[in-house]
């Protein structure tokens, strides 16, 4: 292995602030594995490196020689341009082989940086719609489920590509999304209650938006010893929550809709078996066009997403369900571990997503929330309480399989 012998410390220190900022950025799903991807690429430049997280900033101190540099970092962590993070691997692999000195590392990192998304805003919004139908059938297995999510996705979906060219805009996009939504909802879908109650007509339109990945990586942080990280992004993933919440509420408000509404009685199933197998695949493709994963790792993802649910199924059968997410939340984060470590294969959070978000329990929290609030109260809080019971169990999962697949001589 050699080092680029002449690069400066300046020059060492700025490309691993840049490397610190977008791994920051791309950390909405936990900030675990930032500082050690960090510290070994220092060291493969001579170099020592430490870094002190929150989930929106770190200070990274770099050592180089006998001189020592401190860059304050901000980001807001997120999930939206995974290609980025495909892009990072083989850069810090090279990095680490000793193939690519400081200089020409920064111009790679530079050209990820700038790059543009892969996939154009179009594509994206159909990401999004696709996303949401793939859940329809979780909430509801009905063919009425599925045409009203694809009307609220598509009205969700717009909003969200709104944002991304009215970046202030986004502050307000969960709230914004989750009045129109419920507004849609109450005033054309929600009419007739042989439909199924209007809180599982909302979900799968709000599902891009509500924070269950969050909350369940926040939990796993915790579980792993993050406390810093995992608090605080635990109390973010609830402000979101709560926030999703009282656009629904606005929305009954503004359609004079008394909260009493707000019931989450399913309808008769009338979607076929072939139905709700292919969601996955639905599923599996919005995802990777809503959050940038390139569609040649279509396959792989749509394998971790079938063995999640099938381990999940059968497991749930055996054990229960809180049983029964933890094997599928081990088996995933194991599975997606082991593969990571393949150098041809795309980074373990790319592998993790689509199976996770089959885990997540985002929509839990909303049912107990809004149940709560028409005044079904023994229903509310068992919907909290199952909330906290699964994402716990996701967390356990998640970080027990890690450690299993990890080799022996990972250090944390």
């Amino acid at each position: 292995m050699t080092a680029d012998t002449g690069a400066t410390g300046d020059e060492t220190a700025a490309f691993l602030a840049r490397l610190t900022g977008l791994l920051l950025r791309s950390s909405g799903e936990g900030a675990g594995t930032i500082g050690r991807t960090v510290r070994d690429t220092a060291r493969a430049l001579d170099a020592d490196a430490s870094v002190l997280l929150v989930p929106d900033g770190a200070a990274l101190t770099v050592r180089t020689g006998g001189d020592s540099r401190t860059v304050i970092l901000h980001g807001v962590p997120e999930v939206f341009r995974l290609d980025q993070v495909v892009a990072l691997k083989p850069l810090v692999q090279d990095v680490r082989a000793g193939r690519t000195g400081v200089s020409e590392a920064n111009r790679r990192l530079a050209a990820i940086e700038t790059s543009r998304p892969p996939y154009p805003w179009w594509l994206k919004l159909l990401g999004i719609v696709l996303f949401t139908l793939g859940f329809a059938p979780l909430m509801q297995s009905t063919w009425y489920e599925v045409g009203a999510t694809a009307v609220l996705g598509t009205v969700a979906a717009v909003l969200a590509v709104a944002a991304d060219r009215v970046p202030r805009f986004a502050l307000v996009l969960p709230l914004v999304v989750s009045v129109t939504v419920s507004v849609i909802t109450v005033e054309v879908f929600a009419r007739d209650v042989s439909h199924g109650g209007p809180v599982l007509l909302m979900l799968p339109a709000l599902f891009f938006f509500v924070p269950g990945d969050y909350l369940s990586a926040a939990t796993a942080e915790l579980a792993a010893g993050y406390i810093t990280t995992g608090a605080i992004r635990l109390v973010y993933s609830a402000f979101l929550l709560v926030q999703l919440y009282v656009g629904v509420l606005l929305g009954l408000y503004l359609t004079g809709t008394s909260t009493r509404a707000l019931f989450d009685i399913a309808a008769a199933s009338d979607l076929p078996r072939w139905a709700l197998f292919l969601s996955w695949i639905v599923f599996t493709v919005g995802t990777l066009l809503a959050f940038a994963i390139p569609f040649r790792l279509l396959l792989p993802l749509l394998v971790l997403v079938y063995v999640t649910v099938a381990v999940q199924s059968l497991a749930t059968k055996a054990i229960g369900e809180t049983g029964g997410t933890f094997v599928a939340a081990a088996v995933l984060a194991a599975a997606a571990t082991r593969l990571a470590l393949r150098p041809d294969r795309p980074p373990r959070l790319v592998l993790l997503l689509p199976g996770f978000f089959t885990l997540t329990v985002g929509s839990l929290g909303m049912r107990g929330l809004t149940t709560l609030a028409g005044g079904y109260v023994i229903e509310g809080f068992r919907d909290l309480l199952k909330l906290v019971t699964i994402v716990t169990a996701i967390a356990v999962g998640l970080v027990f399989g890690a450690i299993l697949a990890q080799p022996a001589d990972t250090d944390s």
